[in-house]
């Protein structure tokens, strides 16, 4: 698995946790920080993708809520509403990932740990964000 690959999953799992535990983003990230929970330390990029959705969250989930509107955010499964908005924070504030490159990674994390439908539903509405070529 790619290094920024896993970056994205351990980003995942911070914000599934904070969801889950209801608690604040960055004080989730924080404990993280202090104590990854495995044996090797969060990576920067997990760090970056984490900080940025937090700085971001309410225009990410605005953008998400129009581009959804037939399925709203808390009507999605928790690994999909974090999926997305890892996804939009990467193709919409971080100028290192190309869209389709953002797409992808989120499709195949959504393959693996959601539903059977996830990689459709996310990549279709990420997809909506992506620039035409």
């Amino acid at each position: 698995m790619a290094a920024r690959t896993k970056a994205r999953k351990r980003a995942l799992d911070v914000l599934f946790e904070a969801e889950q535990r209801d608690a604040d983003l960055l004080s989730v990230l924080d404990e993280r920080l202090a104590d990854s929970g495995r044996p090797t330390p969060l990576p920067e990029y997990a760090v970056d993708i984490v900080r940025g959705v937090a700085a971001h969250r309410d225009d990410i989930d605005a953008r998400l809520a129009s581009a959804s509107q037939q399925w709203p955010l808390g009507r999605m499964p928790a690994v999909d509403r974090a999926l997305l908005r890892i996804g939009v924070w990467e193709i919409l504030f971080s100028d290192s990932v190309p869209a389709a490159v953002a797409i992808d990674e989120a499709k195949s994390l959504a393959a693996d740990l959601s539903t059977d439908d996830s990689a459709r539903f996310v990549g279709g509405v990420l997809g909506s964000f992506a620039s035409p070529q």
